[in-house]
């Protein structure tokens, strides 16, 4: 049940200990009825949100298992996941680092024919350059010093599955000479063999590197990026997941709370503001990484700011409506006006009001006014 709190004569401090206590938000009167009701609404949402994650994990593990998402972009991004996974096609994902790139690749095995087949993973950063070509190709006995026995490498393991290159803009360039000939011909022969070994496999690769800007340096061959390229799948970066920093907060909270055996409330107000503010440059990966620490360090029933490594802050997070609204207008009319080099008439007209409404606006919101043309 999520509770809001509705309270008069700025009653402020018992509203936040009943925040503090488990309530999902509170309404301060006078009462509006169009901002209780979108109040009610988010907490229904939120309710609706976390019902189907239960539903989810009661019906066992789906092959979008482990992406949690309410943003649009990460949405179209698993509808894209859907359509692409029971292709045959080579498939590029591209994404910042601790994005969730493995976790795509997984699905897409999962959803393809090749499912009770291998997922075999490499990643190209990891292992140094004169290992690499052993651990894809394979070697025959006496290969070289310490090739005690025939080994088959990742690609041949793979035959049948699916086998995840990740980081492939730090394969070598001499090795992406090889890659492209087994992409082009499916053949393979181990290091110190004769005999070629045909192998069916499909390919899906990763990297957080621009890859064009890699080939124009010339680290990169282009016939080979067209070759793994067929279709290409962005991960968005936690930052521009709207509504899901949050989200997976609370995922990752539930997760390690259960596997570790305690018990939390939740995260404290400041908590949240803290984590839907910080813009998380190490991504999903990072979160995870705070709020497992926050679950083994934490002393209180609830997740503190301190808890996740944020420093202190003393200031309470603006929980008011209407400076929401105000701070979405006044980015509004800046970019508008910027698009139309400041004139009022044509910014106006595509705000859809009348030039005095504009300057009531600008006025209203303490902007400099524009220069009247």
């Amino acid at each position: 049940t999520k509770v809001i709190v509705v309270t008069g004569n700025d009653e402020r401090d018992n509203a936040l200990r009943a925040i503090s206590l488990g309530a999902y938000d509170f309404y301060q009167k006078p009462v509006e009825p169009e901002i209780l009701g979108l109040i009610v609404d988010r907490a229904y949402n939120l309710y609706e949100l976390e019902e189907e994650n239960r539903r989810l994990a009661r019906d066992g593990a789906s092959p979008l298992d482990g992406i949690v998402s309410s943003s649009n972009k990460m949405l179209e991004t698993c509808r894209l996941v859907e359509k692409v996974g029971p292709a045959e096609a080579t498939t590029l994902i591209l994404g910042e680092s601790g994005t969730g790139k493995e976790l795509i690749a997984r699905a897409l095995h999962k959803l393809s024919p090749r499912n009770p087949m291998p997922f075999v993973a490499l990643n190209c950063a990891a292992i140094p350059e004169n290992l690499l070509e052993s651990e894809l190709f394979g070697y025959e006995k006496g290969a070289f010093t310490g090739a005690v026995r025939q080994t088959p490498g990742k690609i041949e393991t793979a035959n049948g599955g699916t086998l995840f290159l990740d980081e492939i803009g730090d394969m070598p360039m001499p090795l992406q000479a090889k890659m492209l000939r087994f992409l082009q011909e499916r053949v393979i022969e181990r290091l110190g063999g004769r005999n070629p070994i045909e192998v069916d496999v499909r390919i899906i690769c990763a990297t957080h590197r621009n890859l064009d800007t890699l080939i124009q340096q010339g680290g990169f061959r282009q016939d080979l990026y067209f070759r793994v390229s067929e279709i290409v799948i962005e991960v968005p970066p936690l930052r521009e997941r709207e509504g899901d920093k949050l989200l997976l907060a609370q995922h990752f909270l539930n997760s390690f709370s259960y596997k570790n055996r305690r018990s939390f409330r939740g995260f404290t107000e400041q908590a949240r503001a803290d984590i839907d503010a910080y813009p998380w440059p190490g991504n999903v990966r990072e979160l995870k990484n705070k709020v497992k620490r926050a679950v083994v360090l934490a002393e209180g029933n609830r997740i503190t700011s301190t808890d996740l490594g944020f420093a202190e802050n003393n200031e309470q997070p603006s929980l008011s409506l209407r400076e929401a609204r105000e701070n979405a207008e006044r980015e509004v009319i800046e970019r508008t006006l910027n698009v139309y080099d400041n004139n009022v008439s044509h910014a106006a007209a595509a705000l859809g009001i009348s030039r005095p409404s504009l300057y009531s606006l600008v006025k209203k919101l303490g902007m400099p006014e524009p220069g009247k043309q």
